[in-house]
């Protein structure tokens, strides 16, 4: 059986407004919301190579984090399609997509990104009973040639 690789629009914007949630919460430094967006088994990556493995423990991690020395950041995404920079979003089965974005973030009172904080995140988005979560989440920094 041939599956379709091709997302609908639906389900683009659905999973794009996970995304959006991703960042509403980082920038709200609500480590409860942020946590929810992912599955309860989720594997998490951190860009220095940190392997989390749950919604709790991102939870909790994150809960330090935005306590401490990420208070106040902001995170962001490239806007704009696939093509723009945007995030790219691909079906790998029913239920089942990669994303791929490209983003930077602000440190606590910085008005402008750092571009040595840039990163590219890939996930993997699933639809289960809770509607679509991140089951994945692996961050690299954007290397400099």
């Amino acid at each position: 059986m041939e599956i379709s690789r091709q997302i609908d629009r639906r389900i683009e914007q659905e999973i794009g407004g996970l995304l959006d949630a991703l960042v509403a919460a980082w920038n709200a430094g609500d480590a409860t919301a942020y946590a929810e967006l992912f599955t309860e088994d989720a594997d998490y990556v951190t860009f220095f190579g940190l392997h989390m493995t749950g919604r709790r423990a991102i939870e909790e991690s994150h809960r330090a984090l935005f306590a401490g020395p990420l208070r106040g950041s902001r995170i962001g995404f490239e806007p704009g399609t696939e093509s723009g920079g945007g995030a790219r979003i691909r079906a790998l089965g029913p239920g089942v997509a990669v994303v791929v974005a490209k983003g930077g973030s602000t440190l606590d009172g910085r008005q402008a990104p750092d571009p040595s904080r840039d990163s590219v995140i890939t996930l993997t988005a699933v639809r289960g009973a809770e509607g679509w979560r991140f089951a994945s989440f692996q961050n690299t920094r954007v290397g400099t040639a």
